[in-house]
């Protein structure tokens, strides 16, 4: 016989559900339409816990409850307005004001007034003195209707930027191979953008983890992708003995790879890099270089002092800084101040490196820019950071501690999922005017023609799942979308830039919507593409959505090769992945290519006749797949770089970590053999299949610079 629950200890159903409303904790969540399931007790308790709000046991609860219930009916302003420049009426919040409140607005210009009308974008300050004596403080976001929309329609190419190795980089790609590659794409193949991964500051160490979707700082980059010859000092260098030994052991290193079939070894790079860029760094500015680098370091402030600390107090203690002395734990401490001073030169070393990857990025967009391309390089914007690495660490009032992002269980996987990164706690967001989410976007706007956004559903609302609990034992916080919203539409248009939101999965009712009346692009894969409230059946060209990046893959997907050959189920068979007969599986992939294929044909883009079984013609079917891409009214198209080259291998393969060797591939041909760069862009078949975007078709495609041209060979007719 089970005893019954202390009465003390649980909280009232009723009192826990108003208490988790009141601060946006979810006590159930739908995973499928006209489906509710109710989320634990406990889970609602941890998510509140991790907002500062005690709710363990029935008195803490009522005491909680009647807090929350007193601040907001008493309180003149919540924390954050939003207020988008089109809307007449104004934040409803400043209309509920008492008659006779006085307003007073600090704008962010530096501007004094005594009302809201006409105020400039930015984020400003307001303050409301009622009659009875109360007062109110909050901060103001007057943001465009919209982001901004790409000029015109365009298509782009798609690579892990770490794949993308050339005869010049050192064992994987870098920010001088990103470079060429869009210049060439630019001028020669008449691309609009090319999108890489995630560029964000890793957690060092070794073995580093080598996905670029658990950074240590989303703030800064990493300079492992710094072009280390392009650094104006390296002609300076006095140790040319020590340089030159680096630069043989470099070139051996990207050999293991290119030619020998070694895997990417990200760690070996950086170490290589770390030691020719002490003798880099040893080498002193010249005045002009010097102010550039002074002007960075007083743009970004205490961020990258923090940043800069943070990395030289890893390299002291180690990356983990549970083990840290624990005054260094907290990085306004005595103890820290003092071990910044004495690892000043690491510090400096850090600082600089970030100022380095910064300026080649830039010098990246701009050759992406005068190479006729409207958007650029597209940058990642990934969901969260590491949980003990630098930005967790100097911004911890911001961050959710005990907890970590995730997904609930859905169709796909029953276990649900813990991606181990502490989320932003929202109400610490909006007490700041959303200064850290600010100061992000605007790190990343400095060097992105367009930020796409990794599970852009996250500026609703965000799975939370509580330490040492199940995925399962999670529940669902929400977050102030308008403000989310509002403050990317302001950054990114004083960016001029475009920004992409990665909506791929189950989103919730009525976020896609709100994203594109917000003029945020949404993410379309061609195989996810069916008529699923109809027939199941692919979905024409006609029926696909305007505001999107459309594709045949990702870099979590099968490329198109496989997909149409159904590699990736063997690959999976092999692995002990699949949770049906291998048959089964094959049989459904077939089926699946084969209805694609068959769409081809019908819309008289692929001769079927002539093509054979599934697979049998594969380049052709790729064209035909990124064709039919075309025949979509998408603003943007994306082409997964190594489908130029009939790569069968996914970067990323989920529910893998040491089975397979993620995120450290090479671009490679059909058969495996590494392509570098140079290889890759002289490629008939590559230039095969981006001559598929090489002329106008009725009017929806055009090329994209004073320059751009035709490639020989396919072309659409």
């Amino acid at each position: 016989m089970t005893a019954a629950p202390d009465e003390n200890l649980v909280p009232p159903a009723g009192d826990l559900s108003r208490l988790a409303e009141l601060h946006g904790v979810a006590t159930s969540y739908s995973p499928a339409p006209g489906r509710s399931v109710p989320v634990a007790a406990s889970a609602v308790v941890a998510a509140l816990a991790a907002l500062g709000v005690d709710a363990a046991g029935p008195a803490a609860v009522r005491t909680a409850l009647a807090a929350r219930e007193r601040e907001l009916r008493e309180r003149l302003l919540p924390p954050t307005l939003v207020h988008w420049a089109g809307d007449p009426q104004g934040p409803a919040a400043l209309a509920a004001l008492p008659p006779g409140t006085r307003l007073r607005v600090d704008t962010e210009q530096g501007e004094h007034r005594d009302t809201t009308a006409d105020l400039p974008l930015g984020v400003h300050r307001v303050t409301a003195a009622a009659p009875d004596g109360r007062t109110g403080h909050a901060h103001l976001v007057v943001a465009p209707d919209r982001l901004p929309t790409p000029p015109g329609r365009s298509y782009g190419l798609l690579v892990q930027l770490y794949s993308l190795l050339s005869r010049r980089s050192w064992g994987m790609g870098d920010l001088g191979d990103l470079a060429e590659l869009a210049g060439w794409a630019g001028r020669t193949a008449g691309a609009g953008f090319v999108q890489v991964n995630p560029l964000h500051a890793a957690v060092p160490g070794a073995p580093t983890d080598p996905s670029p979707y658990r950074p240590s700082s989303r703030r800064f980059p990493d300079p492992v992708h710094l072009r280390v010859e392009d650094v104006p000092e390296f002609a300076y260098v006095e140790d040319r003995e020590r340089l030159s030994s680096l630069l043989e052991r470099a070139e051996r290193l990207r050999a293991d790879v290119l030619d020998k079939g070694a895997l990417i070894d990200r760690d070996a790079v950086w170490e290589l890099k770390r030691q020719a860029l002490d003798l880099v760094l040893a080498v002193p500015l010249a005045p002009g270089r010097r102010a550039a680098y002074d002007d960075f370091r007083a743009a970004h402030g205490r961020a990258l002092d923090d940043h800069a600390t943070w990395y030289a107090l890893a390299e002291a203690h180690g990356p983990d800084r549970q083990r840290w002395p624990e005054g260094l734990r907290d990085p306004r401490s005595a103890a820290t101040a003092r071990a910044r001073e004495e690892l000043a030169d690491r510090v400096e070393f850090h600082t600089r490196l970030a100022w380095l990857t910064d300026g080649q990025l830039r010098a990246a967009q701009r050759a992406a820019r005068e190479a006729g391309m409207p958007v650029g390089i597209v940058h990642d914007l990934a969901v969260g950071v590491h949980p003990d690495g630098a930005d967790a660490w100097a911004q911890q009032d911001v961050f959710a501690t005990g907890t970590s992002v995730g997904a609930p269980p859905d169709a796909f996987n029953a276990r649900g999922q813990d991606w181990g990164l502490p989320p932003w706690r929202p109400d610490r967001l909006a007490a700041t005017g959303y200064a850290a989410y600010r100061d992000l976007l605007r790190a990343l706007f400095r060097y992105a023609g367009a930020l796409r956004i990794d599970h852009v559903m996250g500026l609703f609302r965000l799975w939370w799942v509580p330490q040492g609990s199940a995925p399962t034992g999670g529940t669902y916080v929400r977050y102030d979308a308008d403000a989310m919203l509002a403050v990317l539409a302001l950054e990114a248009t004083r960016a001029g830039a475009v920004v992409i939101g990665e909506d791929l999965g189950t989103v919730e009712p009525g976020v896609r919507e709100t994203l594109q009346r917000r003029g945020v692009l949404g993410t379309s894969v061609l195989w996810f593409e069916r008529d699923w409230e109809g027939d199941g059946r692919p979905l024409p060209p006609e029926r696909w959505r305007a505001d999107c990046l459309a594709t045949a893959t990702t870099h979590d997907l099968p490329p198109t090769a496989a997909r149409l050959t159904a590699d990736h189920v063997d690959l999976r068979d092999r692995l002990g992945l699949l949770t049906r007969p291998a048959a089964e599986e094959r049989a459904e992939a077939v089926a699946d290519a084969a209805e694609w294929l068959a769409l081809l044909g019908s819309l008289g883009l692929l001769d079927l006749a002539a093509a054979g079984p599934p697979g049998s013609d594969e380049e052709e079917e790729i064209r035909a797949v990124h064709r039919f891409l075309l025949r979509t009214p998408a603003r943007l198209i994306g082409v997964w770089l190594p489908d130029g080259v009939g790569d069968r291998r996914p970067q990323n393969l989920p529910g893998t970590w040491d089975q397979y060797p993620n995120w450290r591939l090479p671009i490679a041909d059909r058969e495996g053999r590494p392509i570098p760069l140079e290889e890759l862009t002289a490629s008939p078949r590559t230039r095969a299949l981006l001559n598929v975007f090489a002329q106008v078709t009725d009017g929806r495609i055009t090329r994209t610079g004073p320059r751009a041209r035709g490639l020989p060979g396919d072309s659409l007719t």
